[in-house]
């Protein structure tokens, strides 16, 4: 199987099996439709005569024989070798936890999926002894694993943070003893954010996701505080600060955009100029009756705005003042592993949620959806059925991906996505699926670009 396509004057083929990326002439991209996974070493005569009116048959032939080699080295038409795994993924030891240690926000975006911050099911603040056996849960279902992975999430998990710093000492103190290291990872609003606030998380945390949605007048439109007022100006520095004392240590900006605000592409230029360069803007994930969702007239837009970023890019590294893009950061080299291949997303398996009373869901995002719930850190109980269904899902199991040209890039896309907006985890979120496959043509075109 092969993609192929035009873009920012490249011709850009895919080998979606191989992973090989070529950018070829016009030739070879004409050439590519009239043969596929069957094309032998010397082509039909149907090839030469319908492009001889266009191109020297010598050409043609010369052209065609590059393009068999490629065949012939795994590179054009590969076979797809991952299928046969597919079947043998497992249930695996958990390596990963979101603990929400606050369903309370102090703020009231309106397109937030947790329901402004309590998720649906009230607010309320994570007590130690909860986060603490959440600790405790992690190491003793982590296997032999050494490396875990903890996110303090919410609502906003500032306004929870002596548990946060408390849950972090608890974790160290058992660091030594069970062979483990933790990283910690902290999403927050940036509201709350002090001077303490940022040398902690600075020390502690491998990792900060700092919410912003671009332009002022963008952010504060929606992500407004419980009486209305806009949240920039008050942010801002402090997130400056933040990234400034951080040093080479990892955080991203992380934007929404909505229907509000489809120039998106004007909103990480607008963060790259308040100095961040580890970016993220999101495409909001609603039900498409909802105002600010994102529905399927909008795409061309949107893939404009993919292809106006991807160039504002290219422009900057060519300038030395380059910024990472999340969505179009790709590794042609070495890139996943075949599992990540096969099941990019580990929720319900390596992967879970803890909520303040220690319920456990597949992640974040399943959270209040009582169905999903998969046992309880306090009581110790956990349904291994529903995190083997998890391992089992992947992109061979769900019909629309396994014959997509992106499915080594997106894995089969977001689980809870999937079953909130089509009902069921085996049905791709459709509008997220075409959002991707363009991201995904502009972050190879980038590399196109770049690597010239």
């Amino acid at each position: 199987m092969i993609h192929k396509y035009k873009l920012n004057g490249y011709n850009i083929v895919l080998d979606v099996n191989s992973g090989a990326v070529h950018v070829v002439d016009d030739i070879a991209y004409d050439i590519l439709d009239f043969v596929n996974e069957d094309m032998k070493q010397v082509p039909d005569n149907s090839v030469i005569e319908s492009l001889n009116n266009k191109y020297d048959k010598r050409e043609i032939l010369n052209t065609y024989d590059e393009l068999y080699e490629l065949k012939e080295l795994g590179q054009l038409y590969a076979k797809d070798e991952y299928e046969k795994f597919s079947n043998m993924l497992k249930s695996a030891p958990i390596k990963s936890m979101c603990i929400n240690v606050a369903h309370d926000c102090n703020l009231r975006c309106e397109y937030c999926f947790a329901a402004k911050g309590d998720f649906g099911t009230g607010r309320e603040l994570m007590p130690f002894e909860v986060a603490k056996n959440s600790i405790d849960f992690l190491i003793e279902n982590s296997g032999t694993r050494h490396n875990l992975e903890v996110d303090f999430f919410g609502g906003e998990p500032l306004m929870n943070f002596d548990v946060v710093k408390d849950t972090v000492k608890y974790a160290r103190r058992l660091e030594k003893k069970y062979n483990k290291n933790f990283r910690f990872t902290i999403t927050t609003n940036g509201l709350l954010l002090s001077n303490d606030k940022i040398d902690f998380i600075n020390k502690e945390m491998s990792n900060v996701v700092l919410s912003l949605d671009g332009r002022k007048e963008i952010n504060d439109r929606l992500r407004v505080t419980s009486n209305s007022s806009g949240t920039y100006d008050i942010i801002v520095p402090k997130y400056q600060k933040l990234v400034k004392e951080r040093k080479d240590k990892d955080y991203y900006v992380r934007g929404t955009f909505t229907r509000n605000n489809l120039d998106f592409a004007n909103d990480v230029i607008k963060i790259a100029d308040l100095g961040f360069d580890q970016i993220s803007i999101e495409p909001v994930v609603l039900d498409e009756n909802l105002e600010y969702a994102i529905k399927k007239e909008d795409l061309p837009r949107v893939f404009k705005e993919y292809e106006k970023l991807a160039l504002e890019m290219i422009n900057r590294k060519k300038a030395g003042k380059c910024f990472n893009f999340f969505h179009f950061m790709i590794d042609l080299e070495q890139g996943p592993c075949a599992i990540k291949r096969l099941r990019g997303c580990s929720c319900g398996n390596e992967y879970i949620a803890v909520t303040p009373n220690g319920d456990i869901y597949p992640c974040h995002q399943f959270v209040g959806q009582n169905e999903w719930k998969i046992g309880n850190v306090i009581t110790k109980s956990f349904n291994n059925s529903i995190k083997e269904y998890f391992a089992k899902t992947n992109i061979y199991t769900k019909e629309k991906c396994k014959d997509c040209w992106a499915k080594f890039f997106c894995s089969g896309g977001c689980n809870a996505n999937s079953w909130q907006y089509e009902g069921d985890i085996a049905k791709p979120h459709k509008i997220a699926c075409e959002l991707e496959k363009k991201r995904v043509e502009c972050a190879l075109m980038i590399k196109a670009a770049t690597l010239q």
